[in-house]
């Protein structure tokens, strides 16, 4: 009962609009008083949980995302793929997801995604004739492939908080991202000339783009970030934490020496917006991990475990209501919340429905791409709008239309088909 008093206390504070690390201390001040637990030996255990080298990756990618936007990597990527694709039917649209997929095997955020390629693509998506509260709602769902398409931090955050090895977690959520990435281009191209004019489509008259070769050329550095941080990774070359301070150093020389965009007083703005980014995830980890510890000695995920199978005998059914919590807690929390909290109370029931850990992993994955383009909260849906100038009113229906063609059957399928998500972690040796 405390810890479903503790869920219910952690969304009632976040609705109220205290802060997320907040309103994670209040549910640990409430846990330590409700079964009398030792602050300090508690507060230990936390920190020693925080003495993660693989934690070290986690600012140095949110570092590698801000320089990405300030040095002129995310420009020169959407330059290459608008040359390639964009003069297409939809393929603006195409464009769009596809620079949202490549900055995210960069980056591993899906915010640094939405202010990059927003702000480079909404304005050129409406003179080809794409109405603003449609471009924002396929940018907030097509940023979120920075959480499927590896490195990323949610699936850094993922294998902390469950044990599990990083690298299969990174392979293991690559086949839902192609899926989703083929998903979005076909809903786009399905709505050109649906929900507005398809002769606005066109590409506009005048506008000046670069050669394919040029283009290819500009895009060359940016383009060579993700073999190397990909191919170190699975090529045993280098750990994820060493390929977040090669993407680093990579993403700075890049900007201050090829492409010239980055300044000093750029790169001091983009040290402390990392900065103030991993301060909030690093404290809403330090109280989670306290708040595990707790869950974890009293047996909540175990009496969890008891009381959903004692309810629902099917492990179909078991799987499909884990998805329905999974898509309601992405509604209210945000994605760092999903993945320190909810995932790890429901690993063990997710074990007894005969679910392997690294699979459950992009099963989280794919429901946050959900939870974080839905109303109430909707973080990144909201943050599109800010972007790129829309009306959240007017954009919940095309996102909802996405996602209801996409994300979701993405979700299940990724759900049902295991071998979607660990044929490559086998292939790789990871399992």
């Amino acid at each position: 009962m405390e810890g479903l008093i503790a869920v219910g206390l952690l969304l009632f504070l976040m609705i109220l609009g205290v802060p997320v690390a907040w309103s994670f201390a209040g549910v640990l001040a409430y846990l330590v008083t409700a079964y009398d637990a030792n602050i300090d030996t508690i507060m230990m255990q936390g920190y020693r949980s925080l003495d993660s080298v693989i934690l070290i990756a986690l600012p140095l990618f949110v570092l590698t995302g801000y320089l990405m936007q300030g040095g002129g990597i995310a420009h020169r990527l959407v330059d290459f793929i608008e040359v390639m694709v964009g003069k297409r039917r939809g393929g603006m649209g195409a464009s769009m997801v596809l620079a949202s997929g490549i900055f995210g095997a960069i980056a591993g955020t899906a915010t640094a995604a939405v202010a990059s390629i927003g702000k480079i693509m909404v304005g050129p998506l409406e003179q080809r004739g794409y109405p603003r509260h449609y471009s924002a709602a396929l940018l907030g769902i097509s940023s979120l492939l920075g959480i499927l398409i590896p490195p990323s931090i949610t699936m850094i955050l993922f294998a902390v908080v469950t044990r599990q090895s990083v690298a299969a977690c990174f392979a293991a959520s690559i086949g839902p991202a192609v899926l989703l990435i083929l998903g979005l281009i076909l809903a786009n191209r399905f709505s050109i000339g649906r929900l507005f004019d398809e002769s606005l489509t066109a590409a506009a008259e005048g506008q000046a783009l670069p050669t394919k070769g040029r283009a290819t050329i500009r895009a060359l550095p940016a383009l060579s970030l993700p073999i190397i941080i990909l191919g170190g990774i699975y090529g045993g070359v280098f750990t994820p934490t060493e390929a977040a301070a090669v993407a680093a150093v990579a993403a700075m020389l890049i900007g201050f020496f090829i492409y010239r965009d980055l300044t000093l007083k750029i790169f001091a703005r983009n040290v402390i917006d990392a900065a103030e980014t991993t301060g909030t995830v690093i404290l809403i980890l330090l109280f989670s991990f306290m708040i595990g510890r707790i869950m974890a000695s009293e047996g909540i995920p175990q009496d969890l475990t008891e009381w959903v199978t004692t309810l629902v005998q099917n492990p179909l059914m078991i799987l499909i209501t884990v998805n329905l919590v999974l898509i309601i807690a992405g509604m209210i929390m945000d994605d760092v919340s999903v993945t320190v909290v909810v995932a790890p109370l429901f690993m063990p029931l997710m074990v007894h429905a005969g679910m392997h850990p690294v699979h459950f992993a992009s099963v989280v994955a794919c429901s946050v791409v959900i939870g974080a383009n839905s109303p109430p909260v909707a973080p990144i849906l909201y943050m599109a709008c800010r972007i790129g100038g829309a009306s959240i009113h007017r954009t919940v229906r095309p996102a909802l239309m996405l996602m209801g063609l996409v994300a979701v059957p993405v979700m299940l399928v990724t759900t049902f088909v295991p071998e979607l998500s660990l044929f490559l972690p086998r292939v790789l040796g990871f399992l």
